[in-house]
Parts: structure tokens; C-alpha cells; sequence
């Protein structure tokens, strides 16, 4: 049997495994939206901990992290900084959003920010910013699929066939049983792809260096530039520190108010799950220190990837390495996308219709109507994302962290909705749209920065600043059900 052919032998059946374990939970949902969007709020500790762990973890965390230590040292530790601190915001958030999903009915946020301000504008906002944000995030989970599949098996499978393979095996378990089949999945996902990156995160030092302490020894005495905090940029020259630190601190925001995972808030067995998965996911960055150890190993292979993003599977597919372990790295990376790539589809196609269409167009549907709504948008946003995916062809980490700068604009409307009464739906509104027009504006036109600091934070300071300045500018607090709907938050009700 060529190699290639035992590449793709192992990749279809780990797919096939995880189409099984997709499709086998949606017998236990409801037939109702509230069944597929929110799981009938019934998920434990262990789904809570790896859905929203390997939701994270996606492919840019084993082509991107790796490429970023290969070539930038040590700026490749923000991800863990954020990664580390990240969640956190949740261990409050999470626990009121919980509260008043309960009580209200809430499967996402933008409804919840929406009836807390009583302005269905702000749902059709957070729909459209959501979706915005997560076209370009899913496509990037779809282009590492097809690139992992087309380098291990040396371009026998191309990278547009890639991506439609795993992403056809994506479709169908979302489809079939919407947020159960994304938590089944990920635990197995999350697992095999730990067990897969620490295996060849110590594997590839060991061989090439003959250990990790060589390794970094040698990286030491030749170019002790890369061990150098902040790291570097990607023309090589020093990343200033408040580029390094912004981009932290934006991620730290960001990352609690992601759509795909705040609704998490709303699938939740109880407060006590929240809060012990908060606390329990920092352990999750383990994994992420082997990915580094594989882009420090490649520093000094020759010959060098043409992108950095490829320094892994180029490694592999140039070593003398048996097709089975190529094949296992396949599938460990095709479970790192595809954890990350089925909740952002599930995500993106519940806030299209619950936010977009019901709150915000006012629009009714009965139950059985809206779940079929919401899968032929999975299917629509999908084909959307496998169109960027296709065409787009620069850095996956950069690809990131603009996601971020504009995801991070919903941080201020989502506090005041949960903590203070005095806020405003108009303040929320304006705030949100100036700090998405700023960040879209420095992304597009970074040397107009007054500071090297993430565009995302200009974005954030002007949303703030506009949210509570406008709400102080009111005449009075809002009505006594804003009063019952913070009462709920805080557990007085």
C-alpha cells in the first residue's frame, strides 16, 4: 500500500469515529431549537471542559502556534498568556448569563444583551458583527484541514478536496444533532489531539536535537534572539512590547464573549458546572507546550517550509517517519480544526436565525420551523466559509487575531447588561458600531496608529468610553424590569 493511501486510511477512520459519536447524542435532544442550540441545558463538567477547551484549541493551534515559535520565538507565548488568563472573565459572566438564560428562555447572547436594553437593533449588530467574525474563523479551521490532508499525503489529496472531505463529516453530525454532537465530539477530539501533540512535541527534539534541552541549548548559543521576550515580528525584527501586550489583553476580553463560547453559559447543567470549568480550564494549556516544542525544533531544519504556518507537517513528510505516525498527526490536526470548525458553524447558524431573524427581525417561527432554519443556515455559512478558505492566503495567526479585534467590541455591552442598571440600549448600540468602525479602520490602515497596540483596543477604549458616557449623559436609570432582570443575574430571584 503506498504511504499516501495509509495516510488516508487512519484520517477516515478517525472521521468516521467522529461522525458516529456526532451523530449518536442528537437521539437525546428535544425536537425544539432549545434542544439543538442549547442541548436542553443539560451538559456536565466533562462536555463543558472539553467543548469549550478544544472549541479553542483549532488548527491554528497546530499550524499556527508551532509556525509562530518557528518563526517568531518567544511572541508565540501570547497564546499561552491569553490562553492562561482567558476564561476567567467567565467565572462571572458566565454564571449570570446562566442565571437569566434560565429564566428568560436565552440560547445566545446577543438576545440576552438585546431584551436586557429592550432594542432588537443590538441583536441584528451582534448577529451581523458574529457572523462577520466567524466566516473568516471557520474558514480557517476548513484551509488547515485541506492543507494537513494535501501535505501528508504529498498533494495526492488537494487542499480544496481536503476541506470538503472533513468538513462534509462536520456538516452532517451539526446537522444532525446540533450542540450534543459539538460536546461528544470534542471530548474525543480533545484527547486524541493532546496525546497526538505531546507525543510528537517531545518525538521531533528528541529526534532531530536529541532531547529538549539541547534543543534549547543549541537555539541558545546560535540565534539567542528567538528565546528573547517579546519575540519577533514577521519581517524578523523585534515585536514591540505593546503590540505584545495589547494583543494579550485584547484575547483576554475577547475570549469570554467569543459567540460560541458565551453561549455556552446557556447549555450549562448549573451555576456550580460554570464555575468549575472555568476553573479547571487553564490545565488545558498543557497542550499547548508541546506545539511550541515542535516549532523550536524546526528553527534549524533545512530545508525551510515557504510558509512558517507549514514548519509541522513540512517536518514530517521530511523525515524518515513511518505513514502510521504521519497518519496519526493527520488525524491529531484534523481533530484540532474540526473541534473548533463544528461549534463555530453551530454558532454562527443559531445567531443568524435566533438573533438576526427572531429578535431582531421580529420574526416568529414554531419550533420544529426554527431548527430547520437554523441547519440550512449551518449549511449556507459553511459553503461561505469554504469559498474564503479557498481563496485566502495569508497568515493564520493574523487571521486570528483581527477575528478577535472585532469580537472583543461586544465586552462593554455585555457587562452593562449583566452589572449596570444605569446603562443604555442607545449607549450599547453606538458604542458597539464606533468600536467596530475603529477597529476595522486600523486593521485596514495600521500606520495610522497613534501606538503600536492592537487595532481591537482602539476599538474597545471608543466603545467603552461612548457606552458610559451616553449612558451618564440619560436623565434616569432604566425601567423596574432592568431592576428584576439584574436581580436574576445577581441570584436574588
Amino acid at each position: 500500500m503506498p504511504e499516501s493511501w495509509v495516510v488516508v486510511a487512519v484520517s477516515l477512520v478517525y472521521l468516521s469515529t467522529c461522525l458516529v459519536l456526532g451523530i449518536l447524542p442528537g437521539r437525546k435532544a428535544s425536537g425544539t431549537a432549545e434542544g439543538y442550540v442549547a442541548g436542553d441545558r443539560t451538559l456536565g463538567l466533562m462536555l463543558m471542559y472539553f467543548i469549550t477547551g478544544a472549541t479553542i484549541f483549532s488548527a491554528f493551534a497546530f499550524l499556527g502556534a508551532p509556525g509562530w515559535a518557528y518563526s517568531k520565538g518567544a511572541a508565540a507565548f501570547y497564546i499561552l498568556g491569553y490562553g492562561a488568563l482567558g476564561f476567567t472573565p467567565f467565572y462571572f459572566l458566565g454564571v449570570r448569563a446562566a442565571r437569566v438564560g434560565r429564566e428568560y428562555g436565552f440560547v445566545t447572547q446577543a438576545e440576552m444583551v438585546a431584551e436586557r436594553f429592550g432594542l432588537r437593533p443590538i441583536a441584528g449588530l451582534m448577529a451581523l458583527i458574529s457572523v462577520v467574525a466567524f466566516v473568516p474563523y471557520l474558514a480557517l479551521q476548513m484551509k488547515g484541514s485541506g492543507y494537513i490532508l494535501s501535505s501528508a499525503t504529498r498533494g495526492a489529496i488537494p487542499e480544496w478536496a481536503g476541506a470538503a472531505l472533513v468538513y462534509t463529516v462536520v456538516m452532517i453530525y451539526v446537522l444532525r444533532s446540533g450542540v450534543l454532537g459539538v460536546g461528544w465530539t470534542n471530548t474525543f477530539q480533545g484527547i486524541f489531539m493532546m496525546i497526538l501533540a505531546w507525543g510528537l512535541g517531545l518525538y521531533l527534539p528528541y529526534r532531530l536535537y536529541g532531547g529538549v534541552g539541547p534543543m534549547f541549548e543549541q537555539i541558545a548559543e546560535q540565534k539567542p534572539e528567538m528565546l528573547l521576550a517579546p519575540g519577533l515580528t514577521s519581517s524578523g525584527q523585534p515585536w514591540h512590547w505593546g503590540e505584545y501586550s495589547s494583543a494579550i489583553v485584547v484575547s483576554i476580553v475577547g475570549f469570554s464573549v467569543w459567540p460560541h463560547l458565551f453561549m455556552k453559559a446557556f447549555t450549562a447543567r448549573d451555576v456550580a458546572t460554570i464555575r468549575r470549568t472555568v476553573v479547571l480550564y487553564p490545565t488545558f494549556q498543557i497542550f499547548l507546550v508541546p506545539l511550541f516544542l515542535i516549532g523550536f525544533a524546526g528553527i534549524f531544519f533545512q530545508p525551510g517550509p515557504e510558509r512558517a504556518d507549514q514548519i509541522l507537517p513540512h517536518m514530517l513528510m521530511n523525515m524518515e517517519i513511518p505513514a502510521l505516525l504521519v497518519g496519526l498527526f493527520c488525524a491529531g490536526a484534523l481533530a484540532a480544526s474540526m473541534s473548533s470548525g463544528d461549534a463555530m458553524a453551530h454558532a454562527a447558524a443559531s445567531i443568524a436565525v435566533r438573533d438576526g431573524l427572531v429578535r431582531a427581525g421580529d420574526r416568529r417561527f414554531d419550533p420544529e420551523q426554527e431548527r430547520r432554519l437554523i441547519r440550512a443556515t449551518v449549511v449556507l455559512i459553511m459553503l461561505l466559509s469554504y469559498g474564503v478558505a479557498v481563496l485566502y492566503q495569508g497568515s493564520l495567526v493574523q487571521l486570528l487575531l483581527s477575528a478577535y479585534g472585532a469580537v472583543v467590541q461586544f465586552a462593554p455591552a455585555v457587562i452593562a447588561a449583566l452589572y449596570w442598571r444605569r446603562a443604555t440600549g442607545k449607549a450599547v448600540l453606538i458604542g458597539m458600531l464606533a468600536g467596530a468602525a475603529v477597529t476595522v479602520y486600523f486593521i485596514l490602515f495600521p500606520g495610522h496608529r497613534f501606538f503600536p497596540i492592537h487595532a481591537g483596543l482602539y476599538g474597545l477604549l471608543a466603545n467603552g468610553v461612548l457606552v458610559v458616557a451616553l449612558s451618564l449623559s440619560g436623565s434616569a436609570p432604566g425601567p423596574a424590569g432592568d431592576q428584576r432582570f439584574l436581580n436574576v443575574a445577581r441570584g436574588d430571584v
